[in-house]
């Protein structure tokens, strides 16, 4: 049984959590705003050298804070810093800021030395005109760490082959004279969007920033505020703490030019045509309550897309692992989070890879619903349905991983296509097909048009099954009708986040009235101005075990490994890592 909505209604609004920090006052939000806008045309005017020499501070602060970091997010959300479990927070901390710093510091010396960084291979056009640029791996370092593992930036329609170095760093190629400020909202998930979204206003787009911490995590501004206090210093960076009320009223500040929101498209909303009747009546006539440029990373209700196959039963349980850990990862509040499988209705293993992700997620370890209103959340679903499973312990302050296997595929108006679950809760759903590729087909179409949001999807396909050239073609046509900011083959999607020479942000072309998972992209590594999406391309078995699957044993042993070898790789730091991957 499923209950239907009239209409897609994306993400959910989610209460403001409990603050551990004071809110800053608005005259002390006035003076952080007046203090970068009095640096910004400082700022654009600043040398590459110098902003390299900055780079080079945040990298030794990043890593000298980070365990520090791990620890604040650790405590914030219950998880035991002996539990494996405890690597997440390195791994979307510390780790991915020092790789996101390193690999924006090679960017900027190759734009002094050559003009535009520096793609580690050619680019190609594919037969349908799209520029394909290669941009994982990076360098050797990655072929070491991510054997078999590629991804690749698509542009826009309008780039040529003879056009993308005109579509790369655009900042570093006009280098304006006036400088901008920028507010950027920080996530309350994961620990690494905040200062990661500013680090791309700041050496991307070369604007001076102001950091509002989310309440949910706002016990981590005192540890960014001492990465970014060489920037503090000198006028270009500003920290600030609030909820709503405070992110209001920098929206609307004067001093403010620009905006960056990671979070609820209702947020969005909120800020472009503010709330209620009101806020309806400017969207259906077109009147924004707020016409700055706001960039945004919304969510989604993200699908992994099963391709039938040979499959064995070790692949079964394999990848019941795969699809179960990118639920499980930060107890289901990512806006990557897999919301729904999608599977042929005549697969014989079907069901089989069904139960090895209800196994997968009976093994999981339990997590604090951290985020507010998970509970909530949570009894919606179960409410449209009551046949889901559910796996770990429940009642008062729980929530249980949630799994709602066969959910009609016709029912349009079901709450697992329109709603980001955002907690513990995913869904699996069948389409009819009479053959692989016609199902593939209806996947694509089901995936692009069913399913809110456009931010992330993925493909799982056995390698036997892509020697059949129908089906290898049919998996490649898919990549590219995916209208999904990133595309992943065989992985969760979330790798497009952490490779950072990827770009994330939702597929380009959403209006205001219609944000839906948001516009514009952050990371980018090389510096394109107009991606379309990425796509990662890995193994259908990895070896050593993926870090990032939730029964890996030395995770949090290897989190701290990582974030050294992300930000100075060398055969010292590489191969203790390495030892701790081959444990998991």
């Amino acid at each position: 049984m499923s209950t239907s909505a009239a209409l897609p209604i994306g993400s959910v609004a989610i209460p403001e959590a409990v603050h551990t920090i004071p809110p800053t006052s608005r005259e002390a939000m006035d003076a952080a705003v007046n203090a970068i806008a009095a640096q910004k045309d400082k700022w654009v005017g600043l040398s590459i050298a110098e902003r390299v020499k900055l780079l080079d501070v945040l990298m030794d602060r990043t890593l000298s804070e980070a365990e520090r970091w791990a620890a604040a997010g650790l405590k914030a959300k219950g998880i035991s810093p002996s539990s494996p479990t405890a690597g997440e927070e390195w791994l979307a901390g510390p780790a991915v800021m020092a790789r996101n710093i390193r690999l924006l510091k090679r960017s900027l010396l190759e734009i002094e030395r050559f003009g535009a960084p520096q793609l580690p291979a050619e680019p190609y056009a594919r037969a349908d005109g799209r520029v394909v640029a290669t941009v994982f791996p990076t360098d050797n370092w990655d072929k070491i760490t991510f054997t078999g593992f590629s991804a690749e930036v698509w542009m826009e329609p309008e780039v040529t082959l003879a056009n993308l170095p005109d579509h790369m760093a655009e900042f570093y190629r006009t280098r304006p004279t006036t400088g901008k400020v920028a507010l950027v909202l920080g996530a309350g998930n994961v620990s690494s969007i905040g200062p990661m979204d500013a680090l791309y206003k700041l050496f991307v787009e070369g604007q001076v920033v102001i950091l509002k911490m989310n309440p949910v995590n706002e016990n981590l501004g005192p540890v960014f505020a001492d990465i970014f206090q060489p920037l503090s210093d000198r006028g270009f960076f500003r920290l600030v703490y609030g909820g709503a009320a405070e992110g209001d009223y920098l929206c609307n500040h004067e001093g403010v030019e620009e905006i960056h929101i990671t979070g609820s498209d209702k947020t969005y909303d909120a800020i472009v045509w503010g709330l209620g009747a009101e806020g309806e009546r400017r969207k259906r006539e077109g009147q924004p309550r707020n016409t700055r440029r706001v960039s945004s990373e919304l969510g989604n209700v993200s699908p992994i897309i099963v391709v039938p196959g040979p499959w064995s039963q070790k692949d079964i349980a394999y990848q019941g692992v795969n699809l179960a850990s990118s639920l499980t990862n930060n107890a289901g509040f990512n806006c990557n989070a897999t919301r729904v499988i999608i599977q042929h209705a005549s697969w014989s293993q079907r069901d089989a890879l069904n139960r090895a992700v209800g196994d997968a997620l009976s093994r999981a370890e339990p997590r604090v619903p951290y985020y507010p209103g998970a509970e909530e959340r949570h009894d919606r679903f179960l409410a449209a349905h009551p046949e889901a499973r559910q796996f770990g312990p429940d009642g008062t302050g729980k929530v249980p991983w949630t799994f709602i296997p066969g959910v009609a595929s016709a029912d349009a108006g079901d709450i697992c296509f329109n709603t980001e679950a955002w907690c513990g809760v995913t869904s699996e759903t069948a389409l009819e097909a009479g053959s692989v590729v016609e199902y593939i087909e209806r996947a694509v179409d089901f995936a692009n048009d069913r399913l809110w949001g456009t931010l992330s999807c993925s493909i799982i396909v056995h390698p036997k099954s892509l020697e059949d050239p129908a089906v290898a073609n049919a998996v490649e046509k898919a990549i590219a009708d995916l209208r999904f900011g990133s595309v992943a083959v065989n992985h969760w999607a979330a790798l497009s986040y952490a490779f950072v020479s990827t770009t994330w942000g939702a597929y380009p072309g959403h209006p205001p009235e219609d944000i839906r998972s948001g516009s514009g992209v952050v990371h980018n590594s090389y510096l394109f101005d107009k991606p379309q999406k990425s796509v990662v391309r890995g193994p259908f078995i990895v070896k050593p075990r993926p870090a990032w699957f939730n029964d890996h044993k030395t995770c949090n042993k290897l989190g701290p490994l990582l974030t050294r070898f992300n930000g100075k790789p060398s055969v010292r730091t590489l191969l203790p890592m390495l030892g701790q991957a081959l444990r998991g």
